[in-house]
This record gives C-alpha cells, sequence and structure tokens, in this order.
C-alpha cells in the first residue's frame, strides 16, 4: 500500500504485511486445537465445564441456528450480555457462520445502546436477562439463554471457508452524545492477534483467567488467542478480588489479562497471602498505565511475569513492557512490540527523534477496518508518512527516551481512564450542559483509589440559578450511562481559560484537592 492514495470509505485501512503462515479464521484455529486434544478442559464459568470437543460441537451448532433463522456470511448480530459462557458460545457460532458481532456495552445508557445499535446495523439482538431494556417489538430481539439453549437441537454447521477481510466484530466505545465510534475488527485482524499474544506463553497449558466484559478489547485481544491455542479459560462473570484470587488458586492459573484498578484491588485484598499462586508464569495489564508503586508490590509479591501492554482498539499502536526484567524502566509502557512500527510527531505530521514529545502514532500487523460508517472520522484518525505508510493516531502525547522505551505524558483526547474502561468529558460535558441553569462545564478526571480515576464536573450556573451541586450531581448521573457517573459537581465562578478559550482542564486538575473541601462542592 505504499505511496497509494487511502479512502476509508471505500477500503480497509492496510496493515503491516506479515511473510510467513497465511491467516487462518478462528474457528479454524479452535476446530485444530479441539482436534490435538478433544478430552482437554476448554472453559470454566462457575459449576459448569465445557472440553475442548463440546466447545466446537456448541460453537457450530450455534452457527447452524443462527444459519437457520436467516443470518448469512456478512450479516452483524448485536448483543447484550456479561462475561458468560452463553456469551462467549454465542459469539464464536456467529464467527463459524460469517456473521460479525457487536458486542454492547450494557453499562452505557440506554439511549446511547440505541444509536450503537442503528450504527452496527444489526440484523438481531440477543440480550440476556437484567440487559437494559430496549424498545418493545425491537426487530430480531431474542432471549441469549433460549437461544443457546435450542441450538442444542440443531445439527452442528459443518465447516466453511472464511476470507480473511470479512468482518469479525464492531467494538463499541459507551458514548452518550454524539455519534457512537465502532471500531471493525476483520477475520485478519483477530488472526494476527493470535500471532502477537501467543509469545506471552498462551499455549495448551495455559490456564488464563478473565475478569473484564467480553465487549471489551481489553479481554478480546487475549480471550480469542487463549482459545485458538488450546489453554483453558475460566471466565468471571462479575469481578470479584476474592474471588478472582480463591480461582486462581483452584484452577492453578498461568495467565490473567486485567486493568490496572483490578490489579490494586487483588494485591490490596486482605487475604492475598493466604493463596498459592506459584502457577502464574505472566500477568498482563492494559488500558491505563500501571502506577510504579502498585507494580513494585506486584513483583515483589505476586509470582512470574508482570507485562504491560500499550495499545489502542483500533490498533496500530503497540508497545510492551516485561516489568520483570525492566524493573527500571516502570515510568515507561515499553518497547515498540513486534509486527508494529510506533512514531512520534509534532503538530505539523513531522517526526520527531527521541526526547522530543508529540503525538504518538502507530502501525501494526493489526489495523482496524475503520470506523463503522464513519468515513470522515476515520480519515481523521489517520496520518500518513512521507514513504505513503498509514499510521493510526492515538491521541496521546509521549516521547521515546534514550534506550527506546517510550514515555507517556499526557493525553490530547479528553478521556478519563476509570475502572480500565475509557470514558469521554466531552460526551459527560455534553449531558450536564443540557440542564437549564448551567452556562459553563468542564469534566475532568481525578485519582480514585477505587477506580484510577473517576469524573467530576466543573460547572458555571447562570445568573439567578437556584439548582445546587448536589441537585445537579443527581440530575446528571440519572442521564449517564453507570460507567459515566460522576464523583462530585464543583460550582464555580469561571472556567480557567487560555488566549484562545480552551478550558485550561490541567489547573482544574491541579486545584481539586483544595476544590473538593469547598461548600460548593458535592460528592457523590
Amino acid at each position: 500500500m505504499s505511496g497509494a492514495v487511502f479512502d476509508p470509505a471505500c477500503q480497509a485501512i492496510p496493515p503491516m504485511q506479515v511473510h510467513g503462515d497465511p491467516p487462518q479464521d478462528i474457528p479454524r484455529r479452535i476446530r485444530a486445537a479441539a482436534q490435538r486434544d478433544p478430552g482437554k478442559t476448554a472453559l470454566i464459568a462457575g459449576e459448569m465445564q465445557w472440553s475442548a470437543a463440546d466447545l466446537v460441537d456448541r460453537m457450530d451448532r450455534i452457527a447452524a441456528l443462527l444459519h437457520r433463522d436467516g443470518l448469512r456470511q456478512g450479516d452483524v448480530i448485536a448483543t447484550l450480555a456479561g462475561a458468560t459462557a452463553d456469551h462467549l458460545l454465542l459469539y464464536l457460532g456467529a464467527a463459524a457462520l460469517g456473521v460479525g458481532v457487536a458486542p454492547l456495552p450494557s453499562s452505557a445508557h440506554p439511549d446511547a445502546i440505541m444509536r450503537m445499535l442503528e450504527n452496527s446495523g444489526a440484523s438481531a439482538v440477543f440480550a440476556e436477562s437484567g440487559a437494559p431494556a430496549l424498545p418493545a417489538g425491537l426487530p430480531g430481539h431474542r432471549d441469549l439463554a433460549e437461544a443457546v439453549a435450542s441450538a442444542a437441537r440443531c445439527a452442528p454447521l459443518p465447516p466453511r471457508d472464511l476470507p480473511p477481510d470479512l468482518m469479525f466484530d464492531i467494538i463499541y466505545s459507551s458514548g452518550t452524545t454524539g455519534a457512537p465510534k465502532g471500531i471493525e475488527h476483520d477475520i485478519l485482524f483477530r488472526d494476527r492477534q493470535v500471532l502477537r499474544f501467543v509469545r506471552f506463553g498462551l499455549d495448551a497449558q495455559a490456564v488464563v483467567l478473565f475478569s473484564t466484559p467480553l465487549y471489551s478489547n481489553t479481554t478480546l485481544a487475549t480471550l480469542i488467542p487463549a482459545l485458538s491455542q488450546g489453554s483453558t479459560v475460566v471466565l468471571m462473570a462479575k469481578f470479584d478480588a476474592g474471588e478472582f484470587l480463591r480461582l486462581s488458586q483452584a484452577h492453578r492459573v498461568t495467565h490473567a489479562m486485567m486493568v490496572p484498578v483490578q490489579v490494586q484491588r487483588i494485591i490490596d485484598h486482605p487475604a492475598f497471602g493466604d493463596h498459592d499462586l506459584s502457577s502464574y508464569r505472566a500477568k498482563l495489564s492494559t488500558s491505563a498505565p500501571l502506577p510504579p508503586p502498585l507494580l513494585r508490590q506486584v513483583l515483589d509479591r505476586w509470582p512470574g511475569r508482570m507485562i504491560n501492554i500499550y495499545g489502542m482498539t483500533e490498533g496500530g499502536v503497540s508497545a510492551v513492557l516485561d516489568c520483570t526484567a525492566h524493573p527500571d524502566k516502570v515510568h515507561t509502557v515499553g518497547k515498540v512490540g513486534p509486527g508494529a512500527e510506533i512514531r512520534v510527531i509534532d503538530a505539523e505530521g513531522n517526526t520527531l527523534p527521541s526526547g522530543q514529545t508529540g503525538e504518538i502514532v502507530g502501525r501494526s500487523t493489526t489495523m482496524m477496518r475503520g470506523y463503522r460508517n464513519a468515513p470522515d472520522v476515520t480519515r481523521a484518525a489517520l496520518w500518513t508518512s512521507p514513504e505513503g505508510d498509514i499510521f493510526i493516531r492515538s491521541g496521546d502525547m509521549g516521547r521515546f527516551d534514550e534506550d527506546g522505551f517510550l514515555v507517556l505524558l499526557d493525553r490530547r483526547k479528553d478521556m478519563i481512564i476509570s475502572g480500565g474502561f475509557n470514558i469521554f468529558a466531552a460526551d459527560i460535558e455534553a449531558v450536564v450542559a443540557e440542564h437549564p441553569q448551567v452556562r459553563d462545564v468542564a469534566v475532568i478526571g481525578v485519582p480514585s483509589e477505587r477506580w484510577g480515576e473517576t469524573p467530576v464536573a466543573c460547572v458555571v450556573l447562570g445568573d439567578g440559578a437556584t439548582v445546587t451541586a448536589a441537585d445537579l450531581l443527581a440530575w446528571a448521573n440519572e442521564r449517564l450511562g453507570r460507567m459515566q457517573r460522576l464523583a462530585a459537581v464543583a460550582a464555580l465562578p469561571d472556567l480557567p481559560r487560555s488566549a484562545i478559550g480552551k478550558v485550561l482542564k490541567r489547573e482544574l486538575r491541579d486545584a481539586w484537592q483544595d476544590l473538593r473541601a469547598e461548600d460548593s462542592v458535592a460528592h457523590v
């Protein structure tokens, strides 16, 4: 693709080329693993266990059910469900048929969920009990558990050849307002991810514990490679630090993919030292930086390597830090991962040398197809090098140190990472600004022992306003998704702004410790 003109409305973003084995679809890899050891335990969820042969059988029966119900290769289904066996089996069954999956974040506001559904173009929606209510009569709405149970009466669908550019899934951010951004992954993206993650030891002897939702790429980036290599997968429907420790010991877990707030809660659990964690080979963490003090605790107390992964759901950017091998570099996110290239560029798009700060851009063997039905947004997310290679913009600011380790400094985007999930300040600001007595608003992320970061709103009320900060906090949180809810609202006389009118959020963050104790601030 070097030197070519790229139009996201017409083609997928070209990934870096891989020389060697041709791409395979994920169901084919899972079948091959089952053929090698059909009786091996492949999936554990609660008290239930499935062998590798069982997993393939159920996958192919669900594919047959979807085919019977009129779904065809290239269609998309949506899901509203947790980290359950039924949800995973449906995901795999859809993949075996060549149907893409849009797993929707159930923590999002119902209005946002409806916008995601519309954007995805899903032909059917599968929801578990307790999922957010959808409008009555929504076409294709089905109960997830009933669908998976009824698939047992279908004959398994024979394996079929699937082209590598076929849609595999669409991962959404949990925005509240505006057009949702659905990140499209094809079969090639997920297959190349398998090749990139097996280097962490995801093999047939691995037992991998997952405690983050299936709608998060944090989960899928490791879950799919683990299943493809014949690892044993242990699913937690809901994260609990004590239960995590119990499962780790009971199943002799070797690997886990987590977000930093989970790592913190596990290491802080009073029973941490009472559990045998000697089976661990590696812990993986992503979605947010690992604070150096936390990393040092993990290195001292938790067996196995600690690996921090810096990347994007969109792909492109990839850096890996083996904290065990480089304890002196825990302030960085590591070196550029295999099969990736990262550059740091200035505002004019010039590549900067080591030591200079700019925006991080990357390309790799895993690159999204683009944002769903949003060619203009896709185009804005790309940077083309002088050589004609296409990179994805991260929106993060950083620099390379003298040893080639990447240092993150600040985010260009107004994004808050809470519990490992991305929250966009603009989405929350748009909701708060709808209140008739709010004149101005800025949302920032502040430190939280529980979530890593949590959003708070600084507002300027209009003349004659009677609403209190407490009233506004309750009003806004009724309208926000669960992960977006504000921890506090501060009523200020004005917001700090630059000479060109930009709100200086850094000043608000720096002043928050003093602001939070004032009478004009309401807390949850």
